[in-house]
């Protein structure tokens, strides 16, 4: 079920410093403001067009924390990004678009999977229209990889072995995380294989679900969990893998032949101020996909070249081509992943929880 190549993304050209920052397992929580000088600050910001501070209030899925980190401390330095400083907090993708919908103050919005910010859209907080720009919404991109203990101590070399029996797997739990279901996604999708196998999918998804230990709130919790002894293997985003490594966490991993293409949205709500636009242009340019790529997150566009990524199996070439690498349009979009997968009345997954 192999895909076309992707087209290559349109990107703005910005220009940027980049500021290292240090990868940290524990998600942020609401409130912290991050200023141009990349410290802290409780300082309360307004949004104005006379020059004066401007404080943005960015709520995001979990594992994109520390690169939004070292993204607003690099636009802070940037013309567009002067005075401007950051409030920000992530959490599992589901529970944060839900908290938006409910109040939580967002100015830019970035989730681990479309039907998240589509969700805001229809609640009135996001123009309907923010698939159409160059990146059609999307923000950054990654792939499904499957990890393990140091040294490989189970011999796992791919999805076949992740249904062995006695195998321990560590995932984040679909009812809260987007993650979890680009996880699941992929275990089903690479079951199913060309011939579009939907039994032979069901017994594999069914092998897989038994194993899991340990179903978790988001993608980082998932690591959390795995980084501190529970299970063999852990299904992550590649991006939170290096990530992982790049902390010290004691774990390899590997990019299987069968992947999916992990694509996550981002937009500015309809009363943000000018600079959240701006902002959200500086993640989506060349100088902001380099950030992104320097923290495992896998560039919009295929030919920009990225290296030294610490963590990485191959630093110098961090981002290894997949031989089947699916979309979720593949399968129809998102409406319908979820009615066969997730849903709670005909979805595949909650059945097999029971």
């Amino acid at each position: 079920m192999a895909t076309p190549p992707l087209p290559r993304r349109r990107l703005l050209g910005l220009t940027a410093t980049v500021v290292a920052a240090a990868f940290g397992l524990g998600a942020c929580g609401s409130g912290s403001t991050t200023t141009s000088s990349g410290t802290s600050s409780g300082g309360s910001g307004s949004a104005a067009a006379d020059g004066a501070p401007v404080k943005l209030n960015v709520v995001g899925f979990s594992v994109i924390k520390s690169a939004y980190d070292e993204l607003g401390k690099a636009f802070a330095k940037t013309d567009a990004g002067k005075g401007v400083t950051f409030s920000s907090s992530y959490g599992a993708s589901g529970a944060q678009s839900r908290a938006v919908i409910a109040g939580q103050k967002a100015d830019v919005v970035a989730f681990s999977l479309q039907p998240d910010l589509d969700a805001v859209a229809k609640a009135g907080l996001v123009d309907a229209g923010w698939t159409s720009g160059p990146t059609k919404g999307i923000a950054s991109r990654s792939v499904v990889v499957i990890a393990f203990r140091k040294g490989n101590p189970k011999g796992i070399k791919g999805w076949a072995d992740l249904a062995k029996p006695g195998l321990g797997i560590v995932t984040a739990d679909p009812g809260t995380s987007g993650a979890a279901k680009w996880n699941l996604l992929a275990a089903y999708a690479q079951a199913l294989g060309t011939a579009k196998d939907e039994a032979a999918a069901k017994t594999y998804l069914q092998s897989f679900v038994k194993n899991v230990v340990s179903w978790n709130e988001s993608g980082r919790v998932a690591t959390d969990t795995f980084s501190k002894g529970t299970g063999d293997v852990l299904i992550s985003y590649e991006n939170e893998a290096i990530a992982a490594r790049a902390a010290g966490v004691d774990l390899d991993y590997v990019v299987p032949d069968t992947s999916v293409l992990i694509e996550n949205p981002a937009a500015v709500t309809k009363t943000a101020p000018a600079q959240a636009k701006a902002f959200l242009d500086f993640v989506e340019s060349a100088d902001g996909q380099k950030i992104l790529g320097g923290k495992g997150f896998r560039p919009l566009d295929d030919t920009l070249q990225v290296s030294g990524v610490k963590g990485a199996n191959d630093p110098a070439n961090p981002f290894p081509k997949v031989t089947n690498l699916i979309t979720v349009d593949s399968f129809g979009g998102w409406s319908a992943v979820n009615k066969t997968l997730f849903d709670k009345g005909t979805g595949l997954v909650p059945q097999l929880r029971k």
